[in-house]
């Protein structure tokens, strides 16, 4: 029998008295769709009924002189007030929209109930107890439950229309998130790992040390029907910054007291050290971790989740929605602002209603457990509506300003002359909130989801949003341009190698144009903070006739970015030219993300259920340095938790290939991904996935 089958109690002639309980888990959970948590416990979905059948001691059930009331308890302080209790009297037909149960059968001494629970009931870990009338002071305690969100159900809040997206945000364990820039996105494998043994309680262990728990616990469990609140408790809470949170942020680039936010492949070992730790934060996390570990948290409880990852995303410190840049004589990039663009960020998107704004914002919400800004205090971001932010109307909670400027923020540069002046050069309001990105539904494609947050660029309705939101920073008006800069690189650049890049110069005009042209390179983190210099160009007298386009190149060597180059291969580019005569400034940027090598992973023999399996994973030295103490770790949800397997050489060649075999035994059948990690001193978090197609069993 299942949990809960050994509650016992003292039996007589008289009184009925509970042997056991069979929860039946194998079939609720199928009817609940928590099957994929295992049959030994009964998970159940909210707004939806399951069965229940109590065996007596002595006598059976009788219906004409028995009268049996059930209880169900949420909490270390149920009350009926709060709404972490009920007690209700067994009928003869369900109301779906309350506690209530309802006889299925009466046979010898046994007893079959249906318990439903209404569509907004609170969720979390449930005791079930049963009442009977014969003096019986004391219910008898029929075992527990866990009770999560019903994106199935119509009248839940997460309600989601179509069956195919209920699988992709609440049902699938792995997925890809997106990372690079806007000009060369990438995308790593993650195992969401939301069904693995002990995630659930994790999930469920992290509320219960929120701090609005543990300051008032029966009025945070009050709230624990509403996915609003929820989804704001798990922003705050994956972050360490202000209570018991998951993960301890770290952009480098020392990373020596913990893990590199690189080297994760899924949530499943970050939430299960956690847990070990005794609710001391993991080291460490970055922003797509920060989501990715939301995102399994959200998907666990029953919200529909999913990553969503902003490419050119601004931090609007100032909260003016504009991002200023300074930049001085010598073409050098000031830190005179905090504000900032990060090349990309990610956070993620839940489904749910919003009775607490005004109509028209229901759908996808943004919530963002990356600890950059408090909100009413405490580091945590959303839920903020998409279709809000869409329209400009940022009044609307939570942290809605802030997400409008991540999408839509004007990119102002400033020029800091030599006597602490400062001149503008120019805005552009295209360059924030670039291939807004995530994974299609159902397939590994990407879906560009930008069009959700904003109108066209440039478009009329996209400027009339952005000026019901910004309608106190004005800018002086810039003058029409016929002098222009830009830079052009390979499309692909490999680490490891030499590479250059060409700043061209535009005379539109019918005047010669005297200039200086300075081309800066320098290794930076994703966020844009700058590392280390390692290439430098001034050209102090450059002539550009009219009409004429002037091309000049940049060298970067390897010798030279190698040993500042940080965890995701950027290096910035700057270009600054300053025009004599009629002190005319233009300033661009680009990004290059330099290329790792590709792992290749093929898998011997065929993937079934339970059987053994081994996958074969394959790298080659690309760089012109031997690499040294080489790992590789391979994690797949449903198909083997995480591996580490060195390196079976201690240093490779430049060119040489090395070759590792590991065997795992697939748990779950269907489309499961395993994702491999390589990792040296020289070359980090070179990453690889590998989908595996797992047969059942059975077939």
């Amino acid at each position: 029998m299942a949990q809960g089958q050994r509650t016992s109690g003292a039996a007589n002639k008289t009184s009925l008295a509970v042997a056991g309980t069979d929860f039946q888990c194998e079939v609720n959970n199928k009817a609940h769709r928590t099957a994929d948590f295992g049959s030994n416990r009964l998970i159940v979905r909210r707004g939806d009924r399951f069965t229940v059948t109590v065996h007596f001691a002595g006598r059976g059930y009788q219906g004409a002189e028995d009268q049996i009331s059930v209880i169900v308890e949420t909490g270390l302080a149920p009350s009926v007030t709060s709404g972490t209790k009920a007690q209700f009297p067994l009928s003869n037909s369900l109301d779906e929209s309350k506690w209530n149960a309802a006889l299925v059968s009466s046979a010898g001494n046994q007893l079959s109930l249906s318990i439903c629970s209404p569509a907004n009931a609170k969720i979390g870990h449930y005791t079930l107890k049963l009442c009977t009338t014969q003096g019986q002071s004391t219910p008898f305690d029929l075992g527990k439950f866990i009770l999560l969100f019903n994106p199935w159900c119509s009248d839940d809040a997460v309600f989601l229309d179509f069956e195919n997206q209920r699988k992709e945000y609440v049902l699938n364990d792995q997925g890809l998130i997106y990372q690079g820039t806007k000009k060369l996105i990438s995308h790593i494998a993650w195992n969401f790992g939301q069904f693995e043994d002990g995630i659930v309680d994790i999930c469920l262990k992290l509320l219960d040390n929120s701090s609005n728990c543990l300051k008032n616990q029966e009025e945070d469990c009050s709230q624990r029907h509403d996915p609003v609140y929820i989804s704001r408790i798990v922003a705050a809470m994956v972050n360490c910054n202000d209570d018991k949170g998951i993960l301890q942020g770290n952009w480098g680039p020392d990373y020596s007291c913990g893990v590199p936010p690189t080297m994760w492949n899924g949530s499943i070992t970050i939430l299960r050290r956690w847990n070990k730790l005794g609710c001391q934060p993991v080291r460490f996390g970055q922003c797509w971790v920060f989501a990715a570990v939301a995102c399994t948290v959200l998907r666990c409880l029953g919200i529909p989740t999913r990553p969503i990852t902003n490419f050119n995303s601004a931090h609007d410190t100032e909260q003016n929605l504009r991002i200023d840049s300074f930049i001085d004589e010598n073409g050098k990039i000031s830190k005179k602002s905090k504000d900032s663009v990060w090349n990309f960020h990610c956070w993620i998107e839940s489904w749910m209603t919003r009775p607490d704004l005004k109509p028209g914002y229901d759908g996808w919400q943004v919530i963002d457990p990356t600890p950059q800004e408090k909100s009413e205090g405490i580091y945590c971001c959303g839920p903020a509506s998409v279709k809000a932010i869409k329209s400009g109307d940022i009044d609307q909670k939570f942290d809605s300003p802030f997400v409008f400027a991540e999408v839509n923020a004007d990119y102002v540069s400033w020029l800091l002359c030599k006597d602490g002046s400062k001149k503008q050069i120019e805005v552009n309001h295209r360059l924030v909130g670039q291939n807004i990105s995530t994974k299609a539904v159902g397939s590994d494609e990407r879906e560009d989801v930008t069009h959700n947050y904003k109108y066209a660029e440039g478009s009329e309705e996209e400027r009339e949003a952005f000026t019901k939101a910004d309608m106190k920073n004005k800018l002086t008006q810039e003058p029409e341009k016929k002098f222009f800069l830009k830079l052009k690189a390979e499309k692909v650049n490999l680490n490891g190698a030499d590479f250059e890049v060409s700043a061209v110069l535009s005379n539109q005009t019918s005047a010669v144009k005297n200039c200086r042209l300075i081309l800066c390179a320098k290794t930076i983190l994703y966020n844009g903070q700058s590392i280390q210099e390692c290439s430098w160009k001034d050209l102090a007298k450059l002539t550009i006739r009219p009409h004429e386009e002037k091309t000049e190149t940049l060298q970067v060597h390897y010798s030279n970015y190698g040993q500042s180059l940080t965890e995701h291969n950027q290096i910035l580019i700057v270009a600054l030219a300053m025009e004599y005569e009629a002190g005319e400034l233009v300033v661009t940027r680009k990004v290059i993300t330099l290329q790792n090598p590709d792992l290749h992973i093929k898998i011997i023999g065929e993937p079934v259920q339970y059987r053994d399996l081994t996958a074969e994973i394959y790298f080659t030295n690309p760089m012109p340095v031997n690499l040294c103490n080489g790992t590789f770790l391979v994690e797949g949800a449903g198909l083997t938790d995480e591996q580490k397997v060195p390196c079976p050489v201690q240093s490779i060649k430049p060119g040489q290939e090395v070759k590792v075999r590991v065997k795992f035994t697939p748990q779950k059948p269907g489309l499961r991904k395993l994702a491999v990690d390589f990792d040296c001193n020289k070359l980090k978090d070179v990453k690889g996935f590998k989908n595996v197609i797992v047969r059942p069993a059975n077939k």
